[in-house]
């Protein structure tokens, strides 16, 4: 079952109000920068906007690695102290050499046997369907990260201003 739309009131020509629907808002906070992590604010997000939704994802702390350009298509799956990661090893053997990379073929194999796309097909995708991307300024500021570092098509936002965008959200998720 699908709600109705809320409606927004704006001044008609003649300066009356007007009910005019306002789409649904989804806003989520993307924290962690593995690829076992990018892959549901994307999801989220792309399915949002492809649904009609307004969609952002605040990018924070190591979120960043998700639109870092030298990052994003290096992302990987720790094996280390991840008990439901891909492949499953006590803590010990995570930490044996090649455990990393071990793991995150087994779901990169995971996601192109779902035909998923990989995390910078989904970004473009994303960006496409005009998800908005905020990279969190103080973040960036504790990280040494730069402006010029971010792929193309972010905004720096701090919290307030993803606050703003947040508290018009219809769904607002940490993920």
């Amino acid at each position: 079952m699908t709600a109705a739309p809320e409606l927004t009131a704006v001044a008609a020509p003649d300066g009356a109000p007007e009910a005019v629907p306002r789409p649904k808002r989804i806003a989520l906070v993307a924290s962690k920068g593995t690829l076992d992590q990018a892959y549901p604010p994307l999801i989220l997000a792309t399915t949002a906007a492809s649904l009609g939704w307004d969609a952002g994802i605040y990018f924070t702390f190591y979120g960043l690695d998700i639109l870092h350009q030298d990052r994003f298509e290096k992302l990987k799956v720790a094996s280390l102290a991840n008990p439901a990661g891909p492949i499953q090893l006590p803590n010990m053997l995570g930490a044996v050499p090649g455990a990393t990379a071990a793991a995150t073929k087994v779901m990169k194999r995971w996601m192109s046997d779902a035909r998923m796309p990989g995390v910078p097909e989904f970004i473009e995708m994303a960006q496409g369907l005009g998800v908005k991307f905020f990279a969190c300024a103080t973040t960036m500021g504790v990280m040494n990260v730069d402006e010029s570092d971010l792929i193309q098509g972010c905004d720096i936002a701090g919290a307030a201003a993803f606050l703003d965008f947040a508290a018009e959200a219809d769904v607002s998720m940490f993920v």
